[in-house]
């Protein structure tokens, strides 16, 4: 079995190379442009790692990573735009270097070009893994308008924030290990088993992922601190925060959604911090962290090939960046 790092670097290799033709520059190096600024590769390595559980890495664990590569930042790059983001991964965003026009016709090509390298995959895999990745397509825009509706509403459960978590950043990371063990031949139920695991690791990753965006180290996160709260983001920490603050913390925090105060994110995270957020955000992601492990541990493959997910699972909720 290969390590997280060791698949990583013979993706990074595979996928180094241009996946757009040259002309016209004006479109094609744009979609190229957010490639180059690299990232962790979860997702693509999550397919190698999905197929490896079940036998040895096929061809086709390598054409279905780019694929989902492609996807992944064909939806950062509309996610970008929607959020007005200035920053991804410590560089300009898509449509800030190049203009929202162009970015988002960026976008769409690489979803075009997603498609094209699934269909390079082997004839008794195709029809599950499109089925799979165009489900997981849709659920992840379904995913995203939910996120921007909630941000016009004053109240927010937190079934519904999972919800939506789920849809726009869980079920991509399911897909991902899901089609790496259709690749490897799994049985139908070690498919679901091994979807269960990367859904759970995939919603404790986003209360990672909002616990950083308020306390995380800038430098470290390559991200604008605070984005989620200037963007007024019904996040893990601030349903919490509406809910179990007082009546005084809770007016100042309906305020600061209506507002464009210049020091809301430090008055909101005062807040945060005053209801102990950061806390119950920890508690929420060991919670889930359980629940994918309990699935993980079903899956009918001998022990010593579920080392490498198990590290995984910990390098995504011990993150920094």
């Amino acid at each position: 079995m290969h390590s997280f790092p060791q698949l990583a670097a013979s993706f990074e290799q595979h996928f180094q190379n241009r996946h757009f033709p040259l002309q016209p520059s004006t479109l094609y190096d744009a979609a190229q442009y957010i490639l180059q600024i690299g990232g962790k590769r979860v997702r693509p390595v999550a397919v190698m790692m999905g197929n490896e559980l079940f036998g040895n890495i096929q061809p086709d664990a390598y054409e279905m990573a780019t694929a989902i590569e492609l996807f992944h930042n064909f939806s950062l790059i509309h996610d970008d735009i929607m959020d007005n983001a200035p920053l991804r991964r410590g560089w300009e965003t898509v449509h800030v270097k190049y203009g929202s026009s162009t970015a988002l016709l960026s976008g769409d090509v690489m979803l075009v070009v997603a498609y094209e390298y699934i269909n390079k995959t082997n004839a008794a895999v195709l029809p599950q893994l499109l089925q799979l990745f165009s489900r997981t397509a849709k659920e992840v825009c379904e995913g995203q308008q939910l996120d921007m509706d909630f941000e016009k509403m004053d109240t927010v459960s937190l079934d519904e924030y999972i919800n939506m978590i789920t849809l726009k950043t869980s079920v991509l990371l399911a897909a991902s290990l899901q089609s790496g063990a259709i690749i490897g031949g799994a049985s139908e139920d070690d498919q679901q088993h091994l979807y269960a695991f990367g859904k759970h690791l995939g919603i404790a990753f986003q209360v990672q992922d909002d616990y950083l965006d308020c306390f995380g180290d800038p430098e470290k996160f390559g991200k604008q601190v605070g984005g989620d709260i200037l963007a007024n983001k019904k996040t893990f920490l601030m349903i919490h925060a509406l809910s179990a603050s007082n009546a005084e913390n809770k007016a100042k925090l309906m305020e600061q959604l209506s507002c464009n105060d210049p020091d809301k994110v430090q008055k909101v995270l005062d807040i945060y911090k005053a209801c102990q957020a950061d806390q119950w955000a920890e508690s929420l992601k060991e919670k889930y962290y359980l629940e994918a492990m309990s699935h993980l541990e079903k899956i009918n493959v001998d022990a010593s090939r579920k080392v490498e997910l198990q590290k995984l699972a910990m390098y995504l909720l011990q993150r920094e960046a």
